[in-house]
């Protein structure tokens, strides 16, 4: 009893920090925007480069996701856990005493890649703590998943509140006492080992991230310059050309970076397709929602931040207290589909808006339903995607689904974006050709969860629920 008290508190505080970490790396992608106009005013930048102060941490995030993962597996989840703040500290103290933009940008890339570290080894070392006791396990990612939306949200409103009462430096200093709080406890609550002898692909690895960097740079770069820009083609064609390369590098590596085998696994390639699809319905959904709330219904920054709260609220809920309970009654497939299907109607609801429209009419009931769904389906398809893998190889099927929904991500907000733009959601000033336009969004991305929820539900196998099985499918991230 005296053992395991000790020990059980020692997993809960692992598991605090391991959803702080989540949360800040969400955060980070949304604390920056209220504070976007006085940088601009600052630093000097035009109004195409300010988007790269998102992007330059989207790109660099998404595209060393791959390695990030297969380092964590080689040197030790623990260890590259701790070199990521680092990282992360050092990009956020560049970020905000950035005296021009290029400074600026450069911070920002540093961010992103110390977030592609932590990202792999967070989930790596949660699978460690809990990955022996499937009900465990999927309570522990049920609050993984329920930070996301919250460090989402929180970054509204702290973003806000800094810029105003503060400076904008400030939305990135933040970062720096809670890395060096989280540094200071890691080698406490954190397990050790989980390294193994190996060589790191360097040739993978530069051919993967310049891949993704160059296929997210593409994505997001198109609404703005245009699909048919040669800067577009370019830089899309390049994408593809050194992926393929990767691809066959991986099949003659005898230490490949990614062991292609890994997608023959059951289950792991279909988990991942459902994350792809799932960032690319639910982010275009929130940021046109924000864009509706704001530029249709006139909301500023923190009534706009207010407003996204229940749905906020609804996520955690979801994640935290129902999914881990259906799963265990009905498994992981049932309520993939499930919440896919779920996500689609609240989506489609989300479509009737209208110019002369309300929050409580045209947004809360609709935005509930869509937030219900995206939690029912978050947490079985990143369960099944971290179990599916082997043990030693739990940081590498970390770092492929964090890949699956950053790049789902930005693939799905570029084509809504295009889709929305086509039909009016550029004409600011407008709400009867924004609303039109916010509304094809939203259609758009119900599309995308009802394919989702069809290739699930064709894709992925039934297993038993966690609550019947009696051996652990073990993983790490």
């Amino acid at each position: 009893m005296s053992t395991t008290a000790p020990a059980t508190s020692r997993r809960r505080l692992g598991l605090l920090v391991i959803a702080a970490a989540q949360f800040m790396v969400i955060m980070d992608t949304s604390i920056i925007g209220v504070a976007l106009p006085k940088m601009q005013a600052d630093l000097g930048f035009s109004p195409e480069g300010l988007s790269w102060v998102f992007n330059a941490y989207v790109v660099a995030f998404g595209g060393l996701l791959l390695l990030g993962g297969r380092l964590a597996d080689l040197f030790g989840a623990r260890r590259l856990f701790g070199i990521g703040w680092v990282v992360l500290l050092v990009g956020s103290v560049l970020a905000g005493a950035a005296g021009t933009a290029a400074w600026e940008l450069a911070g920002r890339a540093v961010q992103g890649a110390g977030a592609a570290l932590i990202a792999p080894a967070a989930l790596t070392l949660l699978m460690m703590l809990f990955g022996s006791d499937p009900k465990e396990l999927t309570k522990a990612l049920a609050l993984y998943g329920a930070a996301a939306p919250a460090g989402g949200t929180a970054g509204v409103f702290l973003g806000g509140v800094i810029t105003e009462y503060l400076s904008w430096p400030w939305v990135f200093y933040l970062n720096v006492p809670i890395a060096l709080l989280i540094l200071a406890v890691i080698p406490t609550v954190m397990p050790a080992g989980g390294q193994r002898r190996g060589s790191v692909d360097a040739l993978g690895a530069i051919t993967v991230t310049a891949g993704l960097a160059l296929a997210v740079y593409g994505i997001v770069r198109a609404p703005e310059a245009g699909w048919s820009a040669p800067e577009t083609l370019l830089a899309l064609g390049a994408a593809i050309v050194l992926l393929a390369a990767f691809v066959a590098i991986q099949a003659r590596r005898r230490e490949p970076l990614v062991r292609l085998g890994i997608f023959r696994t059951p289950n792991l390639a279909a988990a991942n397709i459902a994350q792809l699809l799932l960032g690319a319905a639910w982010i275009p959904m929130w940021f046109f929602l924000n864009l509706y709330l704001q530029q249709v219904l006139g909301y500023t920054a923190f009534p706009s931040g207010a407003a996204l709260l229940p749905m906020t609220i609804v996520i955690m809920i979801g994640m935290i207290a129902l999914a881990p309970r259906l799963i265990g009654r009905f498994g992981p497939k049932a309520l993939t589909v499930s919440g896919l299907v779920l996500l689609a109607a609240g989506m489609g609801w989300l479509a009737l808006v209208r110019a002369d429209g309300s929050f409580w009419v045209d947004v809360l009931p609709a935005s509930i339903v869509a937030a219900l769904g995206m939690s029912l389906a978050f947490i079985p398809t990143l369960g099944t995607a971290l179990s599916a893998a082997r043990p030693e190889e739990g940081g590498l099927a970390s770092g492929i689904v964090n890949t699956s929904y950053q790049v789902g991500s930005a693939l799905g907000l570029a084509a809504i974006t295009a889709l929305a733009t086509m039909q009016g959601a550029d004409a600011l000033g407008d709400p009867v050709r924004l609303t039109g336009g916010y509304s094809a969004a939203f259609v758009g991305a119900a599309v995308i969860a009802l394919a989702g929820a069809v290739l699930a539900a064709v894709t992925l196998r039934s297993a038993r629920p966690a609550a019947e099985r009696t051996e652990p499918a073990d993983a790490a991230r």
